[in-house]
């Protein structure tokens, strides 16, 4: 009766620690298991953000250039009729008459040197929806409305009556024609991603007798207006932009008082008492909001100003 009472107490204490095993063998399974779930998120969030800032990458900075149509392209003679000697060394252009190539749009992608791809970036490339309006900058004939497989798509060359031309690229639709005039703002095309290119945007150059000047160098795109009034073309500096933003007003306040025969500390465009501003001949509203510390769309809602230009000699609320 006792051995037959130790065999069954035996039997269950075996049954317990069995049972015991199997729990807590199910929570170190359950755990690893949590474990490896865990490990699978933070791996595929890093491959999601790591993906994601490739391809942010490779659509805004590291995109390769297209080749420049006016030295590179296959019909570069019929694209570039400028012959360098003839470019003088210094020109001033008037940049007034202007509109926005775009109603809706972002810059993606900035003028400059891809070392990746030893090749400069010689325009301005503006993310926008597919099939958007394009318009022409400036008043002018259209001269080519062409298409290129390896770099722009189609594509259409504007030359305006100041002197300038206008490249516009990756186009899905042309709305013009060859020698047809257009005013500043006349649709020509509609936006696309034609050519190379991996989504819809608008490559933008802004030329001087095939000079492929920095579009930033002559208009503000976040403001959506021009720096100046006027445009100095450089041979030495045509490739770099201007910065009227706040963090600069200071050195260009230095430089427009030079160039006015004052000194910075008198001509009252540092950060002061004054609420108003008298505007002067090449003044535009970019660099009157710049040299006051303030922004465009500032000046435009406290002075009820509609368009981007400003008249001369124009009484202005600057604060």
């Amino acid at each position: 009766m006792r051995k037959n009472l130790r065999y069954l107490l035996l039997a269950i204490c075996a049954m317990t620690l069995t049972f015991a095993q199997a729990q807590n063998l199910q929570s170190v399974k359950n755990k690893a298991h949590q474990n490896l779930l865990a490990k699978q998120t933070n791996i595929q969030d890093q491959i999601k953000a790591e993906k994601t800032q490739e391809l942010a990458t490779s659509l805004y900075e590291e995109e390769e250039p297209e080749p420049d149509i006016y030295e590179e392209g296959w019909e570069s003679g019929l694209v570039n009729p400028f012959s360098k000697d003839d470019v003088p060394n210094r020109k001033v252009i008037d940049v007034t008459g202007y509109v926005m190539p775009l109603s809706n749009f972002r810059v993606s992608s900035h003028y400059g040197y891809r070392p990746r791809f030893r090749r400069v970036h010689k325009g301005i490339d503006l993310a926008c929806p597919m099939g958007d309006t394009v318009r022409a900058v400036y008043s002018g004939k259209v001269r080519l409305t062409k298409y290129e497989r390896g770099g722009f798509g189609f594509y259409v060359i504007v030359r305006h009556e100041n002197g300038l031309e206008t490249v516009y690229g990756h186009l899905s639709k042309f709305l013009v024609q060859p020698n047809q005039y257009v005013k500043a703002g006349t649709p020509i095309a509609l936006s696309g991603s034609t050519g190379r290119s991996t989504g819809p945007h608008l490559h933008l150059e802004t030329r001087y007798m095939g000079y492929a000047i920095n579009p930033e160098a002559i208009f503000d795109f976040e403001n959506r207006t021009a720096h100046t009034d006027s445009y100095t073309f450089n041979k030495a500096n045509y490739s770099e932009s201007r910065s009227y933003s706040p963090g600069t007003k200071y050195t260009s306040a230095r430089n427009y008082s030079k160039k006015h025969g004052r000194s910075g500390r008198k001509s009252g465009y540092s950060r002061s008492a004054r609420s108003t501003h008298k505007v002067r001949s090449g003044e535009s509203l970019s660099s009157i909001a710049q040299r006051n510390g303030t922004t465009v769309a500032r000046l435009k809602r406290i002075n009820g100003i509609k368009g981007n230009s400003i008249q001369a000699g124009k009484v202005i609320k600057v604060k």
